[in-house]
């Protein structure tokens, strides 16, 4: 990363501690869906194995997408609020700006997901993971991360204010309610199940219950790491290319 990339994410750092809705969004409410999916419902579903094993890992991918609304704001206030001109006027780089967003947004998801997994340890969650498991799960929240953070900065960019672009983030937070995250896509009814089934969540979560469980699958990780590859590439490719227009 440059020095104006730096300063960018130091910047944005600073603006999530002091919105406690941020905060609380990114971080205390994917915490708060686990207490109620699994301290308060898990009995009622059958997965198989404990629920707090089998949801765990789909709350992670929750808390990936729980962040996404306020960075796709941070994004288009910058835009719209005159902000890119000043750091034109201070000479730096115009994407470094781009680049502090999506940096700031990942590292957010994982302090997320950290707390998120401490809780899920709290609650009982036994992995059978070995150490290049972990490192495997590390790398899928990594690459996820990186894919939504790059397509919600192309969200906030197209948007036309703060507002509209908090809402453009709304299906990436609904997608994984609509996946495999909460109980078994087989276990759906028709239609919604297909969709499931195919849809670019399922694969990336079953790829982290896999490594989890200690038997990743290998059709799994290739769907999943061929899908955020695509998300990022897209997400970049319009990311700048709305940026380049706006500006």
């Amino acid at each position: 990363m440059s020095t104006d990339s730096v300063t960018m994410l130091r910047r944005n750092f600073k603006h999530i501690a002091r919105n406690p809705t941020s905060v609380f969004n990114a971080v205390l409410m994917p915490i708060l869906i686990m207490f109620m999916f699994v301290y308060m419902l898990g009995d009622a579903f059958n997965v198989g194995v404990d629920y707090i094993d089998y949801a765990t890992p789909g709350l992670m991918l929750l808390a990936v997408c729980y962040g996404l609304g306020a960075t796709a704001t941070s994004v288009n206030s910058d835009m719209t609020r005159g902000i890119i001109n000043r750091f034109k006027v201070m000479d730096v780089r115009r994407g470094a700006v781009l680049t502090g967003h999506v940096v700031a947004s990942l590292l957010t998801n994982l302090i997320a997901i950290a707390a998120l997994i401490g809780v899920a340890f709290l609650l009982g969650f036994s992995p059978s993971a070995s150490l290049l498991d972990w490192l495997g799960v590390v790398g899928m929240i990594v690459l996820l991360g990186f894919a939504a953070a790059w397509l919600t900065v192309a969200l906030g960019l197209a948007a036309k204010s703060p507002e509209t672009a908090g809402m453009a983030a709304v299906p990436l937070v609904l997608l994984p309610f609509f996946s495999s995250a909460i109980v078994p896509a087989d276990k759906m009814g028709a239609g919604i199940r297909q969709f499931a089934e195919y849809q670019p969540f399922t694969p990336i979560i079953e790829t982290m219950r896999g490594l989890l469980n200690g038997a990743p699958s290998s059709g799994d990780a290739i769907a999943a790491i061929a899908w955020c590859i695509g998300i990022a590439l897209v997400g970049y490719l319009w990311a700048l290319a709305t940026f380049k227009k706006r500006v």
